[in-house]
């Protein structure tokens, strides 16, 4: 089974730690548009990299404590079809890098006139991992709070809604953590 193990971070968004990552060796640049539909689990996503357009169908459900995660690929078609039964959406840039065993994913949330409002990176660990490595130098000196894994507020479909991921992101920097 593909088994989803991921770990995400809060990062502080300066405005140059997106421009700084798209400078660097080994990481890939990706424009997301992304959206949920009416079926719990079920999500669409076409993704831009390098002038090349990629859709996506993916189902996630949560099973005995673990996350299944099966992805498969659709036609451009179809995934306009889908998008017309969408719930929520959102769009990010998303910058990609392999170290190691990990893969890292640091998504800037976007609105329409690309105007970042939350930036969270992610760790996808193998299956047996249970802490996360050390982010990497690059976003250590970024790093606002570790979510607490699995805990919802932290998933795409939530930050979503801008007002609940800029909320978040306010609690957070007036904490100093995450309650």
């Amino acid at each position: 089974m593909p088994i989803e193990n991921e770990r995400k971070f809060v990062l502080r968004n300066d405005g140059a730690l997106e421009a700084r990552l798209a400078k660097e060796a080994g990481v890939s640049r990706s424009f997301l548009r992304q959206a949920y539909l009416d079926v719990s689990g079920m999500r669409i996503r076409s993704m831009e990299t390098d002038g090349a357009i990629r859709h996506v169908f993916t189902y996630k459900r949560p099973v005995d404590g673990q996350v299944v995660e099966i992805e498969t690929e659709i036609s451009a078609i179809d995934f306009e079809r889908l998008w017309s039964q969408r719930r929520e959406t959102l769009q990010k840039m998303r910058y990609s890098w392999a170290d190691g065993r990990f893969h890292w994913d640091v998504d800037f949330f976007k609105t329409d006139d690309n105007r970042t409002y939350f930036t969270q990176a992610e760790v996808e660990m193998p299956e047996e991992q249970t802490e996360p490595p050390p982010l990497p130098p690059s976003l250590a000196d970024r790093l606002l709070a570790t979510a607490p894994a699995g805990d919802p507020r932290f998933a795409s479909k939530r930050l979503a809604d801008r007002a609940h991921a800029e909320k978040l992101l306010a609690d957070i920097k007036n904490k100093g953590r995450i309650e």
